[in-house]
């Protein structure tokens, strides 16, 4: 190329992009810039963007569709992380001549997650934690998982080994899906219900489904409705797959008793969303994938992805 390639590293929340990997196959040849901040604007992302030949993504943090990847001439290449990225348009990619690269990863940190999750929501964690930070002692009444029912929502490679963790706690492990079936269910160590039977009877309901036009809004008011007032909803998944106003409102009645949340509609949750600070909600920001065997695998993928990609281009 005539000009120095121009590589840039979007949404390094934690500012280790560079320490994940060595990427001097990269930088020997190509000047990378390292952007921690997110942008939502999108004409703001478009002048972030245009100077650069190449743009690492992490996982969806920032979606690209044809109207953006339309405004950006210069873009040659996009690099990914995870074997797939729905927020990147592939097809407005390929018709534009954009390669698209992916990685590996692993799915053990979002199940362990997972599981942080229902125990600090049926335990009080976070509350407790924070009485003994401000000198108080103990203030709330746990929930025993033993014996109980969990929901698995999804029995695909995270939701069949979360069941098996539940099923270690003890607890009776039921599961559905819309193409789920009584006999692969009991494969994978749990039992089949109905739609219905399912949101009625779980404990604790956690999910694990792709999302898609399918699941999208699944889990909504009448399936809120339906589960028990002592209930825990968990999703470490995407966002969209429950109702986020239906959820809101649930969660302010007391229909349902709590929600561990990693994933939300809008990303980074805005400062002023009431799922930061209701007190029946355990949130993290969208961690499930973000730990240190994951990462070394992202970025290493990734950079051996841009390396390829230059080597054609000299």
């Amino acid at each position: 190329m005539s000009t120095p390639i121009r590589i840039a590293v979007l949404d390094d929340y934690q500012n280790v992009a560079l320490s994940m990997a060595d990427w001097s196959p990269v930088t020997a040849r190509a000047s990378v810039t390292v952007f921690a901040d997110h942008v939502f604007d999108a004409d703001e992302l478009v002048a972030r963007l245009a100077p650069f030949d190449v743009v690492f993504v992490m996982r969806e943090r920032t979606p690209l569709p044809r109207s953006i990847l339309e405004r950006l001439p210069r873009l040659r290449m996009i690099a990914s992380t995870g074997n797939v990225n729905a927020s990147i348009d592939t097809e407005a990619a390929a018709d534009l001549g954009i390669h698209v690269s992916t990685t590996g990863g692993s799915i053990g940190s979002t199940v362990e997650l997972t599981w942080a999750l229902i125990l600090a929501a049926a335990r009080h964690l976070v509350a407790e934690r924070q009485s003994v930070a401000e000198g108080g002692w103990q203030t709330t009444v746990g929930r025993e998982l033993d014996r109980r029912v969990l929901g698995v929502l999804g029995l695909g490679r995270i939701g069949s080994r979360v069941a098996r963790v539940g099923a270690a706690f003890g607890m009776d492990v039921v599961a559905w899906s819309q193409n789920l079936t009584p006999e692969a269910a009991q494969d994978a160590g749990a039992r089949y219900l109905p739609r219905e039977e399912f949101f009625a009877t779980a404990d604790v309901v956690t999910v694990h489904l792709k999302l898609s036009e399918r699941s999208l809004g699944l889990i909504g008011a009448a399936e809120l409705a339906a589960m028990k007032p002592s209930a825990l909803l968990v999703n470490t998944s995407r966002g969209p797959i429950v109702d986020e106003g239906a959820l809101i409102d649930a969660l302010r009645s007391g229909s349902i008793a709590g929600a561990g949340l990693d994933v939300f509609d809008v990303e980074p949750l805005p400062a002023d969303h009431p799922l930061r600070t209701m007190p029946n909600v355990t949130a993290t920001p969208h961690i499930g994938y973000v730990a240190d065997r994951p990462y070394r695998t992202f970025f290493r993928d990734a950079v051996a992805a841009m390396a390829e990609w230059l080597d054609g281009q000299t």
